[in-house]
């Protein structure tokens, strides 16, 4: 990741990966040099931890850091008596008791226990229990609580859990009239963690911004708490300068934490960008790809941060993505025939001829002109085969599912322009039933008034689909009870416009025959969360703070001795751009959202800015909770 003037910047990504190869080397740094020689070791993960480190590093990149093999706390496992064991876990009851059993029978040669977040000193007391009876006490070399509990998925996007049904940080959990106290203050705790980590790792006490009266608020209270606690403790603050994963920033960051509830639509809205497409048809979940071929077979492919393709396309228009993709399969062609003469000249064929070639200097040499050397185009060729795939099985989805006009008529619907014909021709053309609840809520959601008759007529042709209408019943309470259409007011400035049919496209070797897809060009515009940041961040053109954003967002700053400073420090903040952002939203997110925030950092040449949620759920799993939460409704 490049700042506006070019130079590197330190992202999240790039500070977890850091602070996972120390914890693997012994919690000591890993040396840069080639010479380099890990000591072997074993790896014991529990689930979280893995998805922790899923998205980071691969089974190679553990091998060279000595790691022979990595198992599951829970799995059955042989004793290993003479070997080193690095345990990176969560600081569970479970976790505890499994350590403190593989301490009581002194499973491994050294014991080097990390804790994904702090070990409470309950806890700690089972383990020492269990080393003292084990008498391995002197083979736990290092305790360490490392505050990595939040999954870093893109150098500038974090999720503090992976999505599943039951996820206690989801819009339902959080939002469900059965969550008691108790639970929601967990629920809070558990968010405040992970973000109090996310600071830990940057080394950034922030500025935090929020608004007033809603979950966002209880989470900026407490985290505001905690780190002012910590930045006051001596002996354990984690945000000294000496700390060695402290950040060095000249500007202070500002962290926006905001609640899902302010924008339920883009949440449901048909997408037209390739990443947030592959989200929504197919399905991505830690950066892989999960899809079935039209021979009914299981393909799963990983999106790798160095694939340029990739890093390029993913928040471009689907289109745009098949363009480009088609351009490479253009150029690999040139270079696989250039590819083809050498081997012809040299009598060599098949595989074999394509690890030979790999080893033969001045065969790659020769190719010096068109990629570089040919383990790159090879490398290359397996990338352009993924993203041929995957953009061609999204296609299929577009066509069959009328994905495009899906998106324009939603797109009108959230920019409060005229459709062409009235929204239940529109949802009778949906061949998959829950596009058509999807468009209703949008429409529902974002218009400021809709006839009885007119709701009606669409509920009904909803029962004949076999479609469950808790989810309406969850929208309706919504608006009768808060002033819904302010937020999505905000989503004006939003269209598309149609522009000359796909000029590569067409042509008879493309493998994407886009016929009867439109060319739809997105319009650069800003998300209601978007509008929100750009309206706390950005300060120029009115001074200062305006009255809206002292009356309705809270700021908090954890350097400041207490409240009253705080809202000194804030009216002084005028005519300020900050340069390094972090926000947050509470409840779920997607990559629409993650894209427009990105957009907007480039556009306003920010520093760093990053995107974060409780986790990333696709518009079907979100449709899904608002339908279990309309159940529990009672008019």
């Amino acid at each position: 990741m490049q700042g506006p003037n070019d130079q590197p910047v330190d992202t999240i990504r790039a500070r977890q990966i850091t602070a996972i190869k120390q914890a693997i080397n012994f919690n000591e740094p890993v040396p840069d040099s080639l010479a380099y020689e890990p000591q072997w070791k074993v790896l014991i993960l529990d689930k979280y931890s893995q998805d922790v480190i899923s998205p980071l590093l691969n089974v190679k990149q553990l091998r060279d850091l000595g790691v022979t093999l990595h198992l599951l706390v829970t799995s059955r496992r042989e004793s290993l008596p003479d070997v080193p064991a690095v345990y990176i876990v969560s600081p569970t009851d479970d976790n505890v008791r499994l350590i403190g059993e593989d301490l009581a029978k002194a499973m491994y040669d050294q014991f080097y226990l990390n804790m994904i977040y702090p070990l409470s000193r309950p806890r700690l007391e089972v383990l020492a229990q269990s080393a003292v009876q084990g008498n391995s006490v002197q083979q736990v070399r290092k305790l360490m609580d490392q505050y990595l509990n939040f999954i870093s998925l893109e150098d500038d996007l974090f999720v503090l859990r992976r999505y599943n049904e039951e996820s206690a940080l989801s819009y339902h959990a959080i939002n469900d009239p059965e969550t008691s106290d108790e639970r929601m203050l967990a629920i809070i705790d558990s968010i405040v963690d992970g973000l109090f980590s996310v600071c830990a790792t940057l080394g950034v006490i922030p500025i935090i911004r929020c608004p007033k009266d809603n979950a966002a608020e209880e989470v900026a209270k407490k985290l505001d708490k905690k780190l002012r606690d910590n930045f006051r403790d001596a002996r354990n603050n984690l945000f000294t300068m000496d700390n060695i994963r402290a950040g060095v920033n000249i500007h202070r960051p500002v962290l926006i934490i905001a609640d899902r509830g302010m924008d339920l639509a883009t949440m449901l809205h048909h997408t037209w960008t390739y990443q947030a497409l592959i989200h929504d048809v197919l399905d991505l979940d830690l950066n892989r790809v999960s899809m079935t071929d039209k021979q009914g077979k299981r393909k799963e492919y990983d999106m790798q941060p160095h694939d340029k393709l990739w890093h390029l396309n993913k928040g471009k228009a689907f289109p745009e993505v098949a363009e480009a993709v088609q351009s490479d399969v253009d150029d690999y062609r040139k270079n696989e025939t250039k590819i083809k003469e050498l081997k012809s000249a040299m009598h060599m064929e098949g595989d074999i001829a394509d690890q030979a070639m790999s080893m033969i200097s001045d065969t790659t040499a020769k190719l010096s002109s068109t990629v570089g050397s040919l383990p790159e185009l090879l490398e290359k060729k397996k990338l352009l085969d993924m993203h041929t795939n995957v953009a061609t099985a999204v296609l299929d989805h577009i066509k069959h599912r009328k994905l495009d006009e899906l998106f324009e008529t939603e797109e009108k619907l959230l920019n409060r322009q005229m459709l062409d014909a009235p929204l239940i021709d529109q949802m009778k053309i949906c061949t998959d039933p829950t596009d058509a609840l999807r468009l209703m809520l949008i429409n529902y959601l974002c218009s400021p008034t809709i006839s009885k008759p007119e709701l009606e007529e669409q509920c009904a042709h909803l029962r004949e689909l076999g479609v469950e209408e808790s989810a309406i019943k969850f929208v309706k309470r919504l608006r009768s009870v808060s002033n819904m259409h302010r937020a999505n007011e905000e989503h004006q400035g939003a269209g598309t416009k149609t522009v000359s049919m796909f000029s590569k496209l067409l042509n008879s070797s493309s493998r994407f025959v886009m016929e009867g897809v439109k060319n739809l060009v997105l319009k650069k515009h800003n998300l209601p969360l978007t509008k929100m940041v750009d309206s706390l961040i950005d300060t120029r053109s009115t001074g200062g703070q305006s009255t809206s954003a002292v009356d309705e967002f809270r700021y908090f700053d954890p350097k400041l001795m207490n409240a009253a400073a705080s809202r000194e420090m804030m009216k002084a903040q005028g005519g300020k751009l900050a340069q390094d952002v972090i926000v947050f939203v509470v409840g779920g997110g997607n990559y629409v959202e993650y894209q427009n925030i990105a957009e907007y950092g480039r556009a306003k040449g920010l520093t760093r800015i990053t995107y974060g949620t409780t986790e990333i759920a696709n518009p079907r799993q979100f449709t899904d909770q608002l339908t279990r939460l309309g159940r529990k409704v009672n008019f």
